[in-house]
């Protein structure tokens, strides 16, 4: 076999090994090793450390130990180690822990509940009442800790059972709190965006200030379907009495907003704004939003050793996971790439003679599909390094491309059989609750995550005015 086709093999096998379910950091490792080793075999060397050795009059245990000794100098162990401590020392991946940290920390304050009643009340004369304080509050939350589970679950258990017990059409209610969920990895400041930075060398200010209005975009389709949708057919979601939302005074209703709402939406904006405007790197606008976190618990009484605690283990846990799959990827990169892999995949698409949105559609239905048994981490790190090298040829900026994949994304924790959003919520719903119905209400935001997407190529200005308005071309 030539380099290039065992390059091909190393791929086919690694996707072999991790559709039977092995680890992907570590089959990412190992096999970067073991092909490593052999792409950087030098057999000359260890014939020469050998007959050296011999030379020298060296015993027999002295020349094999000369032996194996050259035998296992093979650069790959050098590579693993640079890569190893060129993940750790990355400025762009320090801001992940700290992200993780505010998100966890918020989520175990009590924050969200009081930010979900609040809402509630606020919107108790729009249709869908209750589905719309669910989204908007899902935003808010997804916005501050980018972790979807964390949202899908914690939502699940405080607005989905209101809604279930408000006579919401389950399937429905279910639709909102798996889509609003998910919409942390497109809103800033996404995690994701900041691994898609450090996998393709785009700038993480210019990719938050691109992502703003696709996110804002999607969010208010969501709501704007609810609202539609609730008004067309109220018995979907029933308007509340007065005796089930109560009387509450206008000023009441603000000192509620101040209370739950202002608090976190002003520490988002704080962190946001100080990453756009050049006040604070990532990694310096994280660390004032953990803070602000560790601040905001405290003041609600929510700041104890025990969820200290468990915030942290957490953050370290996700965090090595990232890490550990950057280490992982950047080497089988490495490898891949110096056996010629790379120019087997950009000759085979070049080759192929496909249009820019040919290209696009193709990328985009991968990266879909993909999206089932995978997650974001893992295609970001793994799959899209792989198409970023044929971006150049069709003319198609990183930037706008990895809007496109965070869109995109929001795909693969809602679609079936592996819609991962679902199954978060299915696992602390009431027995009731079919997995069935969870999909039949996810669906109509598939559909709209399409429509999304294909906005954006329209108007690719969504993306890019706010990035050039504030940094220049």
């Amino acid at each position: 076999m030539t380099d290039p086709q065992v390059a091909v093999f190393m791929l086919g096998l690694f996707i072999f090994l991790i559709m039977l379910g092995f680890p992907i950091a570590f089959t990412l490792m190992g096999m970067a090793v073991g092909f490593g080793y052999y792409a950087y075999f030098d057999g000359t060397r260890m014939w020469r450390a050998y007959d050296r050795a011999v030379e020298e009059g060296a015993g027999f245990f002295n020349q094999v130990d000369a032996y194996i000794g050259a035998f296992l100098n093979n650069r790959i162990f050098d590579l693993f180690v640079n890569q190893t401590y060129s993940v750790m020392a990355n400025d762009v991946l320090t801001a992940v822990p700290l992200f993780l940290f505010m998100g966890y920390i918020v989520e175990r304050a009590n924050i969200v509940a009081r930010l979900f009643s609040t809402l509630n009340i606020a919107a108790r004369n729009l249709p869908g009442s209750m589905a719309v304080a669910a989204l908007i509050t899902c935003a808010l939350f997804a916005t501050a800790t980018g972790i979807v589970g964390a949202v899908v679950t914690l939502m699940g258990l405080l607005a989905f059972p209101a809604m279930l017990k408000a006579r919401y059409n389950t399937s429905f209610a279910a639709g909102v709190i798996c889509a609003g969920g998910c919409l942390g990895i497109l809103i800033p400041p996404s995690i994701m965006l900041i691994v898609y930075a450090a996998t393709s060398g785009v700038s993480i200010v210019r990719l938050y200030a691109g992502a703003l209005f696709p996110g804002f975009l999607l969010a208010s389709l969501y709501v704007m379907y609810v609202l539609i949708r609730a008004w067309m057919q109220p018995q979907l979601a029933p308007k509340p009495s007065k005796e089930e939302v109560g009387e509450v005074s206008a000023g009441r209703l603000f000192v509620m907003l101040l209370t739950s709402f202002f608090p976190l939406a002003v520490l988002i904006l704080a962190v946001l704004g100080a990453i756009l405007f050049g006040l604070a790197t990532p990694s310096e606008a994280a660390a004032i939003g953990a803070l602000g976190g560790l601040v905001l618990a405290a003041a609600y009484g929510a700041l104890t050793w025990d969820r200290l605690r468990e915030s942290v283990y957490l953050t370290v846990k996700t965090s090595a996971m990232v890490c550990w799959l950057f280490v992982g990827s950047w080497t089988f990169a490495s490898v891949f790439s110096y056996l010629g892999g790379e120019h087997v995949i950009s000759d085979f698409v070049v080759g192929l003679q496909l249009s820019a949105i040919t290209f696009l559609i193709l990328a985009q239905i991968i990266i879909f599909l993909l999206g089932w048994p995978l997650e974001w981490s893992e295609i970001i790190i793994i799959f899209v390094p792989i198409f970023l090298p044929l971006l150049a040829h069709f003319e198609i900026d990183p930037l706008f491309f990895g809007i496109l994949i965070a869109l995109n994304l929001q795909t693969s924790f809602l679609t079936p059989p592996m819609a991962m959003a679902a199954y978060y919520l299915k696992g602390i719903s009431p027995p009731h609750v079919q997995l069935v119905d969870i999909f039949k209400g996810i669906a109509p935001y598939l559909v709209m995550i399409v429509f999304s997407m294909f906005i954006l190529y329209v108007f690719p200005q969504l993306a890019f005015w706010l990035p050039q308005q504030i940094y220049g071309r």
